[in-house]
């Protein structure tokens, strides 16, 4: 039968060999609460000497403060955890799903039966390298990393971690997607090519509003204010993730904050066009009318558009105009660069796009400022060349 032997570890804990033949150090780390009783811990090792080594390290750590007691939590489990604790009623229901499918498709089958304490930065790393190398962009990389960087500070905040792995680990070069806003040539080539479509009027609002697909499809009559001539942007269509998801109308915008804007005239004439048209549809439809949430832009019936539907009309369009690379939300960046263009500063651009920042507006359309701030430059010297040098 092993020696069994007691000795005291410099006062701070106990250490003895147990009767399985490893060594065991117990030591306290406070008192509980509750009760007011001391708490203990134990640390187990195949040595004296590991024993004494772990002991010292964890008295060192309860000295300042940062002790840790273990927790055998899995990375899946605590991911589900802060899913439904942390997140679930707190978050549009679109951002939610978007969790969920990061987690299960990407942060689960790489690192989920890793205890959390465990995790290192090493991890998360190769969980990085293992993305890029299955050929994903940078882009959903960074997503997945902002996730995972989310539910880690919550555990870190409640004591579970000592540190958050992600921050020793590299993200790839995001690769921004090329902005190509439709040309001086191409606009009236767009407008005259849509002549015909039933979604006409839709894209024409996309184009002149600088709206989201979403926003310009959920877009309802009562946002809708022609005789101030000012769009109230507060809401949007989405489509629920996964085979089967139902369409609905989710009650904010993308940055969560609705705005106010004032297009160009030239938008409610196609505002106008679309109210008449809806007008005859609903006397045609008859009671198959069906339009409760009272959206500007619908079908023969008063259903809303098919956001794939829109998209699919959309790069038809774009072909036959020259330019099969263009997506619907470039409508969005041809408003905000043919507004820079004519003028406007980026404050006025940035509340018309609704972006948070106006860093960020800079940031997208830097390629246009960079004009702006030539004819800035121009205008301050022709101020300054005229002004009179009185001797």
């Amino acid at each position: 039968m092993p020696r069994k032997s007691t000795r005291a570890a410099q006062g701070s804990g106990t250490i003895r060999q147990r009767p399985d033949g490893r060594w065991e150090a117990r030591f306290t780390v406070g008192r509980d609460p509750g009760t007011g009783k001391q708490m203990q811990r134990s640390i187990y090792g195949s040595t004296q000497k590991e024993v004494r080594q772990k002991l010292a390290q964890a008295v060192a750590e309860v000295d300042n403060g940062i002790y840790q007691a273990p927790n055998k939590i899995k990375v899946s489990e605590w991911m589900q955890e802060w899913l439904t604790t942390f997140c679930e009623g707190k978050v549009k229901p679109l951002t939610y799903q978007s969790y969920e499918g990061i987690i299960k498709n990407h942060i689960a089958p790489a690192i989920g039966a890793v205890e959390l304490q465990m995790v290192k930065g090493t991890h998360v790393q190769r969980l990085y390298n293992s993305m890029i190398k299955a050929g994903l962009s940078g882009k959903t990389v960074k997503n997945v990393s902002a996730v995972l960087h989310k539910a880690l500070s919550v555990a870190l905040k409640q004591g579970i971690i000592q540190s958050n792995p992600c921050d020793a680990a590299e993200l790839p070069r995001v690769e921004h997607h090329e902005i190509i806003p439709l040309t001086d040539e191409e606009i009236p080539r767009f407008l005259t090519a849509i002549d015909g479509s039933t979604m006409r009027n839709a894209y024409a609002l996309c184009l002149f509003a600088g709206l989201r697909e979403g926003e310009c499809l959920g877009l309802s009559w009562k946002q809708v204010d022609f005789q101030r001539g000012r769009l109230t942007i507060s809401q949007q269509l989405q489509k629920a993730k996964g085979k089967g998801g139902v369409y609905y109308i989710a009650p904010t915008t993308k940055s969560g904050k609705p705005r106010t804007i004032e297009p160009p005239p030239i938008a409610f004439e196609y505002l106008w066009a679309e109210r008449r048209k809806q007008a005859e549809n609903r006397l045609k439809a008859g009671p198959v009318w069906n339009n409760p949430d009272d959206l500007v832009f619908t079908n023969e019936q008063g259903r809303h558009y098919v956001i794939l539907t829109f998209y699919k009309n959309f790069k038809k369009i774009a072909a036959s105009i020259g330019r099969p690379d263009a997506r619907p939300h470039d409508l969005r960046h041809t408003a905000a660069t043919v507004a820079i263009a004519s003028g406007a500063d980026i404050k006025s651009v940035q509340d018309l796009l609704g972006h948070a920042t106006a860093s960020f507006t800079l940031n997208v359309y830097a390629h246009t400022s960079e004009q702006m701030m030539k004819d800035t430059a121009a205008r301050m010297q022709s101020y300054y060349d005229n002004l009179t040098v009185e001797g």
